[in-house]
């Protein structure tokens, strides 16, 4: 027999039932208060960046018109889609624009007129791309440099109807016989005003947009250029230097270093040309689309392109895609006095 009140007396299962339960409500609530006070430092993190960085006070220059005039023979047109990264939001002269960078790239290297039309909106996301690219098949373009995402992530837009605004895009532009060049999605993490956890959730997002983005548009038959962190460690080293006076967008060095990993392969893709040796492939690999599009948001400067493997463009992962790593070589601001091959002929301008 045992000792009277050493056997703890069993409980009906109803009450140890309750007592489970309780427990676990216990438990969840602690565990939802933590999302709440995680949530809240979010959001008062994201509110303090707006305040941070000032809203759009002005629309960045024009750079529509024809770069290179002196060449003889039709001109190449290309036209230039998204958000304020592609419209050059945060420079003030024309010359420092990426579609300017990239006109005036494109038309040396060629040796031909490029006649460049803009319709990038400061502002957008991807579901704005369609009226952009209704505008834009108008011009027949030969070519179109798409900058798109980094509004997306900020509205928190689900990243599968990013991409298949995007998707739609890129397949209507393909289908007007327009060859297609996407810059993924920057990486909002090399912000400086947004702060950890933000920042780091930020970085998160941005390369899985990314890499989305980089299997849907190879799907539908464009290239794409990670953009990534490309400008993120300069960023850190040089603030002053590398952002705008806005502290969010890219300063004209910035944009020229975007527009130097682009160029290669827009030349590529027009197939104009020798590319030259400064732009010769670092490194090369053959994988599967999603396997080229993870490594590809890892890595800044990848261009991702379909590929075949043994006569076949899919494999047992899905399709084969071709990751090159390319040197980038500048487009350079072209001065305001440069020679007339050079300087843009500005539609609608005196």
């Amino acid at each position: 027999m045992g000792v009277a009140g050493s056997v703890v007396p069993v409980r009906p299962r109803w009450q140890r039932a309750r007592q489970i339960a309780r427990l676990t409500a216990i438990g969840t609530g602690a565990t939802a208060a933590a999302v709440v006070a995680t949530a809240g430092v979010l959001l008062g993190q994201a509110r303090q960046a707006r305040r941070i960085i000032p809203m759009a006070e002005a629309p960045p220059p024009r750079c529509d018109g024809v770069y290179g005039a002196k060449f003889p023979g039709p001109p190449l047109t290309m036209v230039v889609l998204g958000d304020s990264s592609a419209a050059g939001y945060g420079v003030h002269r024309r010359r420092e624009t990426p579609g300017a960078l990239l006109a005036t790239g494109l038309s040396r290297r060629s040796r031909r007129q490029v006649r460049l039309r803009r319709f990038a909106v400061v502002g957008a996301i991807s579901a704005g791309l369609k009226h952009q690219v209704d505008a834009a098949l108008e011009c027949q373009p030969d070519i179109a440099v798409i900058l798109i995402g980094g509004n997306d992530v900020t509205n928190r837009t689900p990243p599968a109807l990013a991409v298949r605004y995007l998707v739609e895009a890129v397949q209507t532009l393909r289908a007007g016989g327009c060859e297609v060049v996407v810059g993924t999605c920057p990486d909002l993490g090399a912000i400086q005003p947004i702060q950890p956890p933000l920042r780091w959730l930020a970085r998160r997002w941005s390369r899985q947009l990314a890499a989305a983005q980089t299997v849907a548009v190879v799907e539908a038959g464009g290239r794409t250029v990670s953009l990534g962190d490309l400008l993120g460690p300069r960023f850190a080293a040089e603030p002053a230097r590398m952002f705008a006076w806005d502290r969010f967008h890219p300063s004209a060095e910035g944009y020229a270093m975007a527009a130097a990993a682009l160029l290669p392969t827009v030349l590529s893709v027009l197939g104009v040309g020798q590319e030259p040796r400064a732009a010769a492939v670092l490194g090369r690999g053959v994988r599967s689309l999603p396997e080229a599009a993870q490594e590809a948001a890892r890595h800044a400067g990848t261009e991702v392109s379909g590929a075949q493997v043994r006569g076949r463009d899919r494999g047992p992962a899905g399709r084969w895609a071709q990751l090159r790593r390319r040197a980038f070589f500048g487009v350079g601001a072209v001065p305001q006095s440069g020679p007339a091959s050079d300087s843009p002929t500005v539609e609608g301008l005196a």
